[in-house]
């Protein structure tokens, strides 16, 4: 059994530690606990890796934040994976600094990167996993925020939070979305 878990972010080293990314960050420990590795094919980084019998293709788009909706429709298509096997892995500024939220489905809430997904499927009947980054910004400043790098303080809370994120999307392969909403949500 396949399932696709994209993980959203921005390409570049101007990106690569900025709060946008931190999609990227959850997408390249779990490929590195597994001891897979990525490899740049069409619209997104990539890696296959096992967990338990399931295959994950996990992947990075290249198609930068906006345009993720392109790389994952690709690779949903090439693997042939249903959407009820597609786990999105995305920032949320709704949600406090490191806490995690997965949910059946639902809208945009306001984020460029989903909004694209659901437009290019048409749906917005897939699983996803929010990572909240906070909201620690002035009014009229949220691309700044989102943009702007982790500061020392942040960069301590977030990496257990990551380790967290990746057993999330684990138990999400192995015993699918409402248990780990039910074992996860609220820690």
């Amino acid at each position: 059994m396949k399932f696709l878990i994209a993980c959203l972010g921005n390409i570049g080293a101007e990106y690569l530690n900025t709060r946008h990314n931190i999609g990227f960050l959850i997408a390249d420990r779990l490929v590195q606990t597994s001891e897979g590795s990525f490899t740049t094919n069409r619209y997104a980084q990539t890696a296959n890796i096992k967990h338990r019998g399931k295959t994950l293709v996990v992947i990075k788009p290249s198609t930068y934040m906006n345009l993720s909706g392109n790389a994952v429709k690709f690779w949903m298509q090439k693997e042939h994976i249903p959407i009820e096997n597609m786990l999105v892995v995305t920032d949320d500024i709704a949600l406090e600094l490191g806490q995690l939220r997965m949910k059946m489905k639902g809208g945009d809430a306001g984020h460029n990167g989903m909004e694209n997904i659901i437009q290019s499927l048409q749906t917005n009947e897939f699983a996803r996993l929010r990572f909240g980054i906070g909201n620690n910004f002035s009014r009229g400043r949220q691309v700044d925020y989102v943009l702007g790098e982790w500061t020392k303080q942040e960069t301590d809370i977030i990496d257990s939070r990551i380790d967290m994120a990746v057993e999330m999307i684990k138990s999400y392969a192995t015993v699918g979305v409402q248990l780990t909403m039910t074992a996860f949500n609220g820690k």
